[in-house]
């Protein structure tokens, strides 16, 4: 276990304390009680069945599809499966909940404790367990800014399937909560039970926080609610516990409540008391009957899982024998992963890595792209690879060549015959630019026996006598001779 992040109080040192409710939007085509459609993006109230907007009378029938996609996501955190589970009424009111209730899971969840293991910045692996994953229906959404005075419902996401993952209160900073939710997505991803997508919504988090002096006990957590991105949820984690720590230190206490993150002002505000379990009155659904898993269809579902990140980085090791860094970053995406697997198959995967990470990361970075969107292929960056490694061109060229592909997405061989950018190979050709160069510059060439750094200045004087297709491997070594002699 890596240290915990300290807060240095007047009254000592306080630990802060933290644990994750992340809600993902499971990843299907219909809702998880309705046939609604769950496309994001349309107009507002265009995907409502009467389920969803709690007529009377209507009847929740369950989604297969959902129920399979919670089970895979269990699975990949490594957590226990219910084989029955039970759904329940969670009563409260508001405005974007119609029935007046939310369809979830209480005490009978459909998976039980798991674990995530994150890949600390010390090369070490810290195990956070996860308490529960379960299933529920999303709430529709609120818009305040559509009207000076009023507020409007959108019920186009109430209903929904929702999984639910519930972290025990074991990240100690903000930097393990960053690293613990960039994980859980890449699972997700990988998995394709929720895209992950936060600026849509459909991967939201709260942070439960509280503060001690290590080894206390607990203290009073407040929950930050519906934080949609890796960077609020640590800035909202850092400020919220050293507001607490100032509040304890000053004399007060600490209330349990609810907050929102105002990232206008870059601090959380009270929204209002936090409830406890028995406000909602939990009671099972009388309109569903317990779900009852067969152990058949998980062990099939078990067999079809895709390798999941922590197994592809072990394999990435030990195939490509890349280092524990640039696996983790290479497997963090799925696509990624793929891409570079392609680009390495039957070459060398350390040259593929520094390839994928540094020119065509870059290359994304600058266009805002994703790997997916990538204007140069896999095949086509492992064939650019080839003529480097065959000496049709040199690394330097190989640059430029690149360039050209990010922009027009040509062939690398067509782009080398097109622009004339082959190589120089041809021993006496080079042999005569070293001696040109080497005859230009004699007071260099006398400085060598006492500055052996001058044969830098020859190769650059070569490269530029034959426009940079010298073959640099041959001129170092002519250069090195014909210096030395």
């Amino acid at each position: 276990m890596s240290a915990p992040s300290l807060i240095e109080g007047r009254t000592g040192r306080w630990e802060i304390v933290i644990g994750l409710e992340v809600h993902a939007q499971v990843t299907a085509r219909a809702k998880l009680f309705s046939g609604a459609a769950t496309a994001f993006g349309a107009a507002p109230n265009t995907q409502v069945s009467t389920v969803d907007a709690g007529f009377p009378g209507m009847l929740p029938v369950i989604n297969r599809r959902v129920v399979e996609q919670a089970v895979k996501t269990g699975l990949g955190l490594d957590a226990e499966i219910n084989l029955v589970s039970v759904f329940d009424r969670k009563n409260y009111f508001y405005p974007d909940l119609p029935a007046g209730y939310q369809i979830s899971q209480y005490q009978q969840p459909v998976v039980g404790r798991g674990r995530v293991v994150l890949d600390m910045p010390d090369g070490r692996a810290r195990t956070i367990g996860i308490t529960r994953l379960h299933l529920e229906q999303d709430a529709g959404k609120s818009l305040h800014d559509q009207h000076p005075r009023e507020t409007y419902v959108d019920l186009n996401r109430a209903g929904i399937g929702l999984m639910e993952i519930v972290s025990e209160p074991d990240l100690r900073s903000a930097e393990e909560a960053g690293l613990y939710l960039r994980k859980l997505r890449s699972i997700l991803r990988y998995l394709g039970t929720c895209d992950g997508n936060m600026e849509e919504g459909s991967l939201r988090c709260d942070c439960n926080v509280s503060v001690r002096h290590p080894g206390e006990p607990l203290g009073t957590r407040c929950e930050i609610k519906n934080l949609n991105s890796v960077r609020f949820v640590m800035a909202a984690i850092d400020y919220e516990a050293r507001r607490q720590v100032e509040l304890i230190e000053a004399g007060g206490a600490v209330e349990q409540q609810t907050r929102l993150w105002d990232s206008g002002r870059g601090e959380t505000r009270r929204m209002r008391s936090k409830e406890h379990d028995h406000d909602y009155r939990y009671f099972p659904d009388p309109d569903l009957l317990p779900l009852v898993l067969e152990q058949a269809w998980l062990d099939r579902l078990r067999a079809e899982l895709p390798e999941l990140p922590d197994a592809k980085k072990a394999r990435f090791i030990a195939d490509f024998g890349l280092s524990a860094e640039d696996a983790a970053v290479l497997v963090a995406e799925r696509a990624t992963a793929e891409y570079f697997e392609q680009v390495a198959a039957g070459r060398d995967a350390k040259a593929a890595a520094n390839w994928v990470m540094g020119d065509l990361f870059g290359a994304l970075n600058r266009l805002g792209l994703g790997i997916d969107g990538s204007p140069v292929a896999a095949e086509r960056l492992g064939a650019l690879i080839d003529l480097i490694a065959d000496g049709t061109i040199s690394g330097r060229i190989a640059k430029d060549v690149f360039a050209e592909m990010i922009e027009t997405g040509a062939a690398p061989g067509a782009i080398v015959d097109q622009k004339g950018l082959r190589q120089l190979s041809d021993g006496g050709m080079i042999e005569a630019a070293v001696e040109a160069a080497l005859a230009a510059h004699p007071a260099q060439v006398a400085q060598y026996a006492t500055n052996p750094k001058v044969l830098g200045f020859f190769v650059g004087q070569v490269m530029k006598a034959t426009g940079g297709k010298a073959n640099p491997a041959i001129v170092n070594q002519l250069l090195t001779r014909k210096l030395a002699g």
